[in-house]
């Protein structure tokens, strides 16, 4: 495919999703939720044809020899088909983002102003293997009253499409314009190239959700706004006050319920006073579950079995059944490793001492901290929020899970009764 290819496919694309924003902006809620309502019932109603579509992208994918991690966030069955259609239901039955009342003041002279919140406009996002991005991203758009081009993986075309499908019945059923959800029909790299440096005119902000190596083209080429992460290197500290039980089952949840997502914990940081009991429990019920543990010096004196970690690990996002361990001095170590090396994700102490926690969820600047509980928590669904279009970790506009609200803006509305300023 030429430049000139991509060029025009990307142009139409973009003119249509800009045509579309401003009807959708201007669309009820309740519009905006019957759609997706009939776009979740299109996916159950076709749910075995996108498992049949899914398992053409699986096939190749087990002859490109993708990992494991990769092939499970891959698949389709009829429970996460089912799950993406009770995902769109969540994302309904949430408030509707779009005119809410931000502030309301009165001025001296009579001017009464509100802000409001109201759409971005036309949101771009690239992602990769998972095909359920293509329901939850196309759903939150929507409900927010924003049109949106979805740029999948190669790996998920043809079941992204299928999805796809979907939506776009769904918005032709709910009487809004099919071009509200569009997706870029080429897996030829230029077409990514081109939406992130040629389509500002008509594309207000990116959104990537991927790996690294997609993340940072995004945010090296992009000549819009981008909300998102690069990496998701997410620790959980083991403070001398943490009970045992708990912290095995916080971190082996943390690291083993699902390796491949970015709230997966990296990185274990103990308390040298409980250092003796905790990590030899800690890694053992780690190593019993399939995961390998690289540590430093006192935490291989400690495991059996533990890997000498190098200065790269504790930078290093695993995304497998891989973590790192290291033993700190005290709370003020564990909080200046997170700065070093951390990612600004997700960061997790476990501790009975309610002074020691709240002085690390105060100290720990990253998008997300937890108390007493998994990283695998730093999900939007998982905070009420229906579904996420990814977790940002920037400080500008949004921060944590985005979801529908956080993919809208503001105006000023600003009601007056004849007034003029004075010369």
């Amino acid at each position: 495919m030429t430049n000139s290819d991509i060029a025009t496919i990307m142009t139409t694309l973009g003119e249509a999703a800009r045509a579309a924003a401003t009807d959708l902006a201007t669309s009820s809620g309740e519009q905006r939720n019957a759609a997706l309502a009939a776009a979740a019932a299109s996916l159950r109603a076709r749910a075995s044809s996108i498992i049949e579509a899914n398992s053409k992208d699986m096939a190749a994918a087990r002859e490109r020899a993708l990992s494991s991690a990769m092939l499970d966030r891959l698949m389709l069955d009829e429970s996460r088909v089912e799950g993406m259609a009770a995902g769109i239901e969540t994302i309904i039955a949430l408030p509707d983002p779009v005119g809410r009342v931000l502030a309301d003041w009165q001025r001296p002279n009579g001017l009464q102003i509100q802000r409001v919140a109201v759409p971005l406009g036309v949101i771009g996002i690239i992602y990769e293997s998972r095909p359920n991005v293509t329901a939850d991203a196309a759903a939150l758009c929507v409900k927010s009253g924003n049109a949106v081009i979805l740029r999948g993986g190669s790996e998920s075309f043809h079941s992204s499409h299928a999805i796809y499908g979907c939506l776009q019945a769904g918005l032709e059923e709910g009487g809004l314009p099919r071009e509200a959800v569009q997706m870029v029909p080429t897996t030829d790299r230029a077409a990514v190239g081109f939406l992130l440096s040629s389509m500002a005119e008509w594309v207000d902000v990116v959104v990537p959700r991927g790996g690294k190596n997609l993340i940072k083209r995004v945010q090296d080429e992009a000549r819009v706004p981008v909300i998102g992460h690069l990496e998701g290197i997410c620790h959980v500290y083991l403070h001398e006050a943490a009970d045992c039980d708990m912290a095995c089952e916080v971190v082996l949840n943390a690291k083993m319920r699902r390796t491949g997502i970015c709230g997966a914990a990296e990185t274990v940081l103990v308390d040298r006073a409980c250092a003796g009991t905790l990590v030899p429990a800690v890694g053992a019920a780690l190593q019993e579950a399939g995961c390998e543990v690289r540590g430093d010096e006192a935490v291989c004196e400690l495991l059996p079995g533990a890997v000498a970690a190098t200065e790269e690990d504790w930078s290093t996002e695993y995304l497998d059944a891989i973590i790192s361990m290291r033993v700190v001095d005290e709370l003020g170590d564990a909080v200046t490793h997170i700065r070093q090396y951390g990612s600004g994700h997700t960061e997790s102490i476990v501790t009975s001492d309610d002074a020691a926690a709240e002085q690390f969820l105060r100290d720990v600047d990253s998008s997300i901290v937890l108390r007493n509980a998994s990283t695998q928590f730093a999900d939007g669904g998982e905070f009420g929020m229906g579904a996420e279009i990814g977790i940002a970790t920037g400080r500008i506009h949004a921060r944590g899970p985005v979801g529908a609200e956080q993919l809208t803006s503001y105006k000023y509305v600003v009601r007056g009764s004849g007034q003029v300023r004075p010369r």
